[in-house]
């Protein structure tokens, strides 16, 4: 990367996809919300509303959807209906 090309993503000229700023969060082994920690969005009706953290952007959750899918269909769902009834 080039100097100018990092002065352009840091005035805001060019701008980070949402999925280049998740490969980058994935190599740095950090949540993509750490980009955004201390800043404040405001809603539609001005009130502040922050940043909700869902846990389906949990590392484990990831990993646990990567792996699941790596399972052979049948298995799959013979775990998905084991993973239902525990969660009952």
């Amino acid at each position: 990367v080039k100097f100018q090309q990092v002065q352009k993503y840091e005035t805001g000229v060019n701008r980070v996809s949402a999925s280049r700023l998740w490969e980058i969060a994935e190599a740095l082994e950090v949540e993509v919300s750490y980009f955004f920690e201390g800043l404040k969005f405001e809603g539609h009706a001005g009130a502040d509303t922050g940043i909700s953290r869902s846990p389906l952007l949990e590392k484990e959750a990831v990993d646990l959807v990567r792996t699941y899918y790596g399972i052979p269909e049948k298995s799959r769902t013979q775990l998905l209906s084991l993973a239902k009834s525990l969660a009952a």
